[in-house]
């Protein structure tokens, strides 16, 4: 069992962004990812939509063997998580926005929230942000547009900067310290942010803390691998090969496609 992949599934490439944290962490661990960029993003669709998609995904992922499933899509865990638990034995670790470093971090009280609608508008959310941002001023902007700019291979357009500015010139209004990523893809946009905000203003994800929190989830289930001859990385999707590869700086060969899913 031990040396069995780590699943990890988004609803396209920002996903990455965790594989990249787990990989660094536990580099003895195979691993297999599946990009659903057909249906990026999640984050506009209706919560049925968005539980079908993630039992589909990790479908495939116990066919392949997976040990462990890493949700590595905010509106996936904030809507399908706690179904998931409930349909398949393995463990499963999802996303939150990190809001409580950001509520500990700041010294303006004020911080700025970027994130899929389908995150901002789920119960999950609106209880993490009350348990932490009392006597906080928080301002959410919903990132209509960047998941889809990401996935076409915009990333760095005049377009996705137009509206980098428009969604974050509020929060800078307000007087942020902070702005935390609630959305994986949006890990791809930090040299974008380094470029329009201050550098006083701390840019947070959830990366790290879910590859600490993944660590910990197999030391108690005795999930790690301790064979190191068998490592392998897999990597699938459903939309563009090249896409996928150029935002890691990958041969797209390394990556595979997922048919009729």
């Amino acid at each position: 069992m031990n040396s069995k992949p780590i699943g990890i599934f988004d609803s396209g490439a920002g996903g990455l962004s965790i594989w990249k944290e787990i990989n660094m962490l536990m580099p003895n661990e195979s691993t297999i990812y599946i990009s659903d960029s057909k249906y990026a993003p999640y984050g506009n669709k209706e919560t049925e939509v968005i539980l079908k998609r993630s039992i589909k995904n990790t479908e495939i992922l116990l066919n392949k063997g997976c040990k462990i499933i890493i949700v590595a899509c905010n509106t996936a865990t904030t809507n399908a998580i706690k179904e998931l638990r409930r349909l398949f034995s393995v463990p499963f670790i999802g996303i939150e926005p990190a809001i409580k470093p950001a509520a500990l971090f700041t010294n303006t009280n004020s911080i700025g929230i970027l994130a899929t609608k389908g995150t901002l508008s789920s119960t999950l959310f609106h209880a993490t942000s009350r348990r932490y941002t009392q006597n906080k001023n928080v301002t959410e902007q919903i990132g209509d547009g960047i998941i889809e700019l990401i996935e076409s291979g915009k990333l760095n357009s005049s377009k996705m900067m137009n509206l980098l500015k428009k969604y974050l010139n509020p929060m800078l209004e307000n007087n942020i310290d902070c702005i935390v990523l609630g959305c994986t893809h949006y890990h791809f946009l930090v040299p974008l942010l380094r470029q329009f905000l201050p550098e006083n203003i701390r840019i947070i994800g959830s990366g790290s803390a879910v590859a600490r929190q993944t660590k910990e989830v197999m030391i108690k289930n005795n999930l790690l691998n301790n064979d190191t001859t068998k490592i392998n990385l897999e990597f699938y999707t459903n939309g563009s090969k090249e896409i996928m590869a150029n935002l890691m700086n990958w041969d797209k060969s390394i990556i595979k496609g997922l048919d009729n899913i």
